[in-house]
């Protein structure tokens, strides 16, 4: 299968031809129709946290099931799918908690012992979180994959395996907003134009979109925010609490870096909860004011939404389809698989939500 390969972090990535394994009896070969391009993609391409390598990138994945092995019984071949990079075993005790995004054995390699799933003559090929979108087939465990509705187009559906999930996620099921709350949104990219959507689903009275870059407030507005503001310009905290007259019930973090996630917990009005969803350094360090924890104030973090994927993604699918969910303004372009190394280096100043790669 041709495959976009990783060799050295900061390269581009190379056309290459990358042999796949048959399937093992819990796993199934996906033909990839589009692989969305994920801000994520282009960090580990830098090789802010090194993986091994060859690398094939990319998480977030539709398609259709092309074979599967003899013990699957989730899916078979012809049934349309997207991948999670937060797959479960279903036995560990995050798993049996609910807690799928934190289970311990997520199944993205096979065991020791066998023969690995990608390779490039003769050498390993490591898939991106058990995945690798940005090729022309997946193999992967069955607990990767969801089922999606054959209505649903495939293109749309790549972007809710994880700036969907993500971004919903982290307002229904992590800070839990309630009808008629205030929300402010730190981060219009794709991950914050979800919650921004989230917000907008459950109800929320009041929705503040917060970015440095108009092209972005533009969609945050078209997806539901009521009022923008331009971080480049205004000081986002003051501005928050003069549209609100204190503060807002939740603040929604997605960029990941200190100076913002202080600011999500200086915009809350009391008993106010801050969901840091964005990514951070591991070795960075946020300072908030104790004080402040005396008005029940909270800070908390997400991964993947808190998510239930198999339950949510095709919750999402339905309200996409029934016109309550707007995925369409979400996919600024589709590209082909030789164009991903510019749509990579598009992400260091991204005017637009999500460019996917379409096979």
């Amino acid at each position: 299968m041709r495959a976009a390969v990783l060799h050295t972090f900061g390269d581009d990535l190379a056309f290459e031809e990358v042999s796949l394994e048959a399937p093992d009896p819990d796993e199934v070969v996906v033909r990839t129709v589009a692989s969305g391009v994920c801000h994520t993609d282009r960090t580990m391409q830098k090789g802010a946290n090194p993986l091994p390598l060859p690398l094939i990138l990319g998480h977030e994945v539709s398609g259709v099931v092309e074979a599967v092995g003899r013990n699957v019984t989730y899916v078979r071949p012809g049934d349309h799918v997207a991948t999670c990079a937060s797959s479960f075993c279903g036995t560990c005790r995050w798993c049996q908690r609910g807690a799928l995004q934190h289970c311990e054995n997520k199944g993205r390699s096979r065991p020791a012992g066998r023969p690995p799933r990608l390779s490039l003559d003769g050498t390993p090929v490591e898939p991106f979180v058990g995945l690798g979108g940005f090729a022309e087939q997946l193999l992967v465990h069955e607990r990767t994959l969801v089922k999606l509705p054959q209505e649903m187009p495939l293109d749309k559906a790549a972007l809710l395996g994880c700036a969907g999930i993500t971004g919903l996620g982290a307002v229904r099921h992590a800070a839990q907003v309630q009808a008629g709350d205030t929300v402010a949104v730190i981060g219009c990219g794709g991950v914050g134009l979800n919650a921004v959507m989230g917000a907008r689903l459950v109800g929320a009275s009041r929705i503040i979109a917060i970015d440095r870059i108009p092209a972005k407030l533009d969609f945050a507005r078209r997806l539901g925010a009521t009022d923008t503001i331009d971080a480049s310009r205004v000081d986002a905290v003051e501005t928050v609490r003069e549209l609100t007259g204190g503060g807002v019930d939740h603040a929604i973090e997605v960029v990941g870096i200190g100076p913002t996630i202080e600011q999500a917990f200086a915009m809350l009005d009391t008993m106010g909860t801050a969901t840091v969803v964005g990514v951070a350094h591991p070795d960075l360090q946020v300072q908030i004011p104790a004080a402040q924890l005396l008005l029940e104030k909270r800070i908390q973090g997400t991964k993947m939404g808190s998510t239930r994927f198999r339950l949510d993604i095709p919750f999402y699918c339905d309200l996409y389809l029934s016109g309550r969910l707007d995925l369409d303004a979400l996919l600024s372009r589709t590209i082909d698989l030789v164009d991903v190394n510019l749509a990579l280096k598009d992400l260091d100043a991204p005017t637009g939500a999500r460019t996917v790669v379409t096979f």
